[in-house]
């Protein structure tokens, strides 16, 4: 079990993102297709991809593909898969999955169907009548799009948003995938000036601080494929290499501000917990505090917006403010995402660039403000 056919997943709107930090991986020019990038590698690349992609959802291997219009053609192919290869006879398995534009519709028939064909193939394999289920997880996701089925286990469990440095989340706040993708759109590099004038629980600093000094993203979280017991031991190969990448002599200047003095405690816990302390300054200030004598700074920022605001005059009146403080910069690149429509109205000007992404599932726009380029 050395080759697998792996699965890289992509938020809409990021596919480039991933599609680069891939190539970077060396695992070269991999086409988006419906947001999902596959390519064939090693158990090893499997690690490497889940410790190190910034952007990425998911990791999962393909187990099969099929053409499936009814439930018995589901059940026969998905109990062709050899499920004892990777399945122990205690493992607790969960299905989960999705049906598009497809004959067979019904999400949980098709799960039932499913489980049901596992059992049945795992009670040969190990001779026994029921299963515990008691042990480590394995998540098994399925799609049916266009009457074709593909079967795939996760190898992340638990997304790859969830680096393990936030445990307090406050509302709306950004996914640590996004914000890191966002911060690879910018123009931010180490030696620039990072600034975050609404950081909230931290995310885009941390992200930054990570960003700039190498750190991979999954150095300090588990992932299932750890557990797997048919799985071979490769995460400590790649924990190595992260080590190694780990550039601790650079020393940027990363600034999370914000006007509510939990958020700011609240940055400082996760910072800690993510081992970058010592590389952010965090400060409680309002946004229409902050200016800077640095040229060529990047601000990345998720204002609040819609459930965070009571209406939308209070977020007109915010993000007007913003385009003043943001005035003041001009050698400075902005990136602000957010839902509110009338952003460019209320900065008085078009952004040099915007893009649609979402916010889990709230749909937001990237309003890019570039500023001047240095002097070569």
């Amino acid at each position: 079990m050395n080759d697998y056919k792996i699965i890289v997943t992509s938020a809409f709107g990021i596919e480039s993102v991933v599609k680069r930090e891939l190539y970077k991986l060396g695992y070269g020019d991999v086409p988006a297709v419906n947001g999902t990038f596959e390519f064939s590698g090693s158990a090893l690349d499997v690690a490497r991809c889940n410790m190190f992609l910034r952007s990425a959802d998911r990791v999962m291997i393909k187990l099969a593909e099929f053409e499936c219009k009814d439930f018995d053609t589901l059940f026969d192919n998905v109990n062709k898969i050899e499920w004892g290869d990777y399945l122990s006879i205690d493992g607790q398995f969960i299905v989960n999955g999705k049906c598009v534009d497809s004959t067979l519709f019904g999400v949980s028939a098709c799960q039932s169907i499913i489980k049901k064909a596992i059992i049945v193939k795992l009670t040969k394999k190990y001779n026994v009548r029921t299963f515990s289920e008691s042990a480590e997880r394995y998540k098994i996701n399925f799609a049916i799009i266009n009457d074709v089925c593909s079967i795939y286990l996760d190898t992340s469990g638990d997304g790859l948003h969830k680096r393990g440095y936030r445990d307090i989340v406050g509302e709306a706040s950004i996914k640590e995938t996004l914000a890191a993708a966002i911060i690879q759109l910018s123009v931010y590099n180490q030696d620039k000036d990072f600034a975050d004038l609404f950081c909230g629980s931290g995310t885009f600093p941390i992200e930054a601080a990570l960003y700039a000094t190498r750190r991979a993203p999954g150095m300090n979280r588990k992932f299932d494929y750890e557990f797997w017991q048919s799985f071979p031991n490769v995460r400590d190969k790649a924990q190595e290499e992260a080590d190694e990448m780990v550039r601790r002599d650079i020393k940027p200047r990363i600034f999370g501000f914000d006007i509510d003095k939990r958020a700011i405690q609240q940055s400082i816990r996760h910072a800690e917990q993510a081992g970058v302390r010592d590389l952010i300054h965090f400060q409680c200030a309002d946004q229409k505090d902050f200016s800077s004598r640095k040229a060529y700074g990047v601000i990345c920022t998720n204002p609040p917006y819609g459930e965070r605001l009571s209406n939308e005059k209070e977020v007109f009146e915010l993000m007007k403010s913003l385009s003043v403080t943001y005035s003041n910069l001009q050698d400075w690149s902005l990136y602000l995402i957010t839902s509110f429509q009338d952003l460019e109205k209320a900065f008085g000007r078009k952004a040099d660039k915007n893009r649609k992404l979402f916010n889990g599932r709230i749909e937001c726009r990237l309003y890019q403000f570039l500023g001047r380029k240095p002097n070569k």
